[in-house]
């Protein structure tokens, strides 16, 4: 059984420098996760500016509804005459 060597069964100080610490690893974890929230969240979407824009307005007109309701129901008319 010659040629074995002792450092193929236990952990070398090479095998040990390839393994980056847990910590490490849960951040480059952390990090691809939020990559891929990202890439999955514009998927087909070619104007992703466009889309915050018309989310931002949804939020609005959303906001003047219940801005609205909480005033009575009744928006305030007036009539103006130039």
């Amino acid at each position: 059984m010659g040629g074995l060597c002792s450092s193929c069964f236990g952990s070398s100080a090479e095998e040990s420098n390839l393994m980056p610490s847990p910590e490490t690893r849960r951040k480059q974890q952390l990090e691809a996760a939020e990559r891929r929230r990202i890439e999955n969240e514009s998927r087909g979407i070619k104007d992703p500016e466009r889309v915050k824009r018309q989310q931002m307005r949804s939020e609005e007109i959303q906001r003047r509804e219940e801005e609205a309701a909480r005033t009575g129901g009744q928006p305030t008319l007036r009539w103006q005459q130039d």
